[in-house]
């Protein structure tokens, strides 16, 4: 396999309704304007869905009951700032085919047939068990005190009965694997529980836990205060685009659509057109994300400031969801704690939606990069992929069931997903350099951005690092 051209395969191998397969009978002419563009959107709910879950729910709100309102400005600045990286992956899948770990694997050095980038990512995997974990993890919780079987809803046998129960349920709703059911299942999740979450926080000021603008002006502030740099480093690496769904945000943009309908590039300015166009599509599908993601954050971190906050309410364990129902019972009162758990169910499960398929594609992708599958081959691709979906769901099971505390799970995979941007960071711009071609790079205002977003993640990423290993 030549994984420097998608479009090697002979045409005897291809597929012809693969998106990864570029060819000129896949070319469309892109939309114009929003309204035309609508149809065309996905990959970001999908995205959105993984992002408001785990790190929303769990890390940000445990921030705001930790810190109160002191660090909203790094909420804001961790979903803003990593988009412009995220869209100039993207842009270089689109323009050339290929998905994220292949572009990733380009960048030397290399150790055997993997670059140390795809190296570090095998790493960041290995730590998102653990965060995978305390998802399934929280799932179980709500499920559990909802509905306990045979006893007590923490008992190890009501929660171990519910996280059988989830992965089983996750593996034979997304075993199919087809783009069209992660895309609609993902939209339907984010929709229902961040209207109701971004309500909750705009009702607060009407209820005992009110805030203030003088609550929210000192959240913006740029402080950090003393014993929080952990949670909000963990916070940056986790909420916002992190760098396992900048990631996996390239593989969706394929399998929408975008790259199949650019075509292969001939060279011609007709090609740079329609890559122009279907980037356009991409740029309305980020901005929207963005958009349902950072209010969902700002909406957790708010709830977890004023309400838990006061109180000295810090999710920990086992008890995280009975702590965050306190949210919604303190201020809706008792009924709104079968509301609480219920969307806890939906946001959690959202991440696990998105998760599982996205995750197995960038497992399987790192195989084809090892030669160990024909990536261009979409049978063996999908019996991979399928078989990932099974296999991960029952790994991350397995070690929420081992660690049993799902913040700190959490919080773990934050903190790796932190120093893998740097990583991240390094591969896009050597893409852009190397691969995309200069008459699709984005406006001088963009470029701005790329530059200080991508100067901010080496930033952090390096205080994450050297935080890991003692230096502060």
């Amino acid at each position: 396999m030549n994984a420097d051209n998608p479009v090697a395969t002979p045409r005897d191998r291809v597929d012809a309704e693969d998106p990864y397969c570029l060819t000129p009978e896949g070319i469309r002419e892109p939309p114009v304007g929003w309204k035309h563009s609508l149809r065309h959107l996905g990959p970001g709910l999908i995205l959105s869905a993984s992002i408001v879950g785990s790190g929303e729910l769990i890390v940000t709100t445990t921030l705001g009951a930790t810190v109160g309102f002191a660090l909203l400005w790094m909420v804001i600045f961790s979903t803003f700032v990593k988009v412009a990286v995220q869209i100039e992956l993207a842009r270089w899948t689109i323009s050339t085919g290929q998905p994220a770990l292949t572009g990733y694997n380009k960048v030397g050095p290399h150790l055997g047939k993997l670059s140390w980038i795809n190296l570090l990512w095998a790493l960041m995997a290995l730590s998102k068990v653990l965060q995978m974990g305390g998802v399934v993890g929280g799932v179980a919780l709500a499920m559990s005190i909802m509905l306990p079987i045979g006893g007590d809803p923490m008992s190890g046998t009501s929660l171990g009965l519910w996280t059988v129960i989830i992965v089983l349920g996750s593996i034979a709703l997304l075993y199919s694997s087809k783009y069209s059911r992660i895309e609609h299942g993902a939209g339907l999740l984010v929709v229902v529980f961040s209207f109701i979450t971004i309500g909750i926080a705009l009702g607060l000021p009407f209820t005992p836990y009110a805030y203030s603008m003088e609550d929210i002006a000192s959240g913006l502030s740029l402080a950090i205060p003393a014993g929080a740099i952990g949670a909000a480093i963990a916070m940056f690496g986790i909420t916002g685009v992190g760098a396992d769904e900048l990631t996996f945000y390239t593989y969706w943009c394929v399998e929408k659509g975008y790259a199949r309908y650019v075509g292969p590039n001939d060279g011609s300015e007709a090609w740079r057109r329609r890559a122009r166009g279907w980037i356009a599509v991409m740029y309305k599908d980020a901005f929207l994300s963005w958009v349902i993601y950072t209010f969902g954050t700002i909406a957790f971190f708010v709830m977890g400031a004023a309400v838990l906050h006061p109180q000295g309410i810090v999710p920990r364990g086992n008890e995280m969801i009975t702590a965050l129902t306190r949210m919604y019972t303190d201020t809706l009162g008792e009924w709104a704690g079968l509301l609480f758990l219920v969307g806890a169910v939906v946001v959690l499960g959202s991440t696990l939606w998105a998760a599982i398929p996205s995750w197995a594609r960038m497992y399987t992708n790192l195989l084809a990069v090892m030669d160990v599958l024909d990536w261009q081959d979409s049978r063996q691709r999908l019996r991979w992929i399928r078989g990932f979906t099974i296999g991960l769901p029952v790994v991350w099971g397995l070690a929420y069931l081992f660690m049993r505390s799902p913040v700190l799970m959490v919080q773990i995979g934050g903190v790796a997903t932190g120093i893998f941007l740097l990583a991240v960071v390094v591969a896009v711009w050597h893409l852009r350099r190397t691969e995309t071609d200069p008459a699709l790079y984005g406006s001088p205002v963009f470029n701005a951005l790329l530059v200080v977003s991508s100067i901010a993640i080496v930033l952090l990423g390096l205080y994450t690092m050297l935080n890991v290993f003692g230096a502060f």
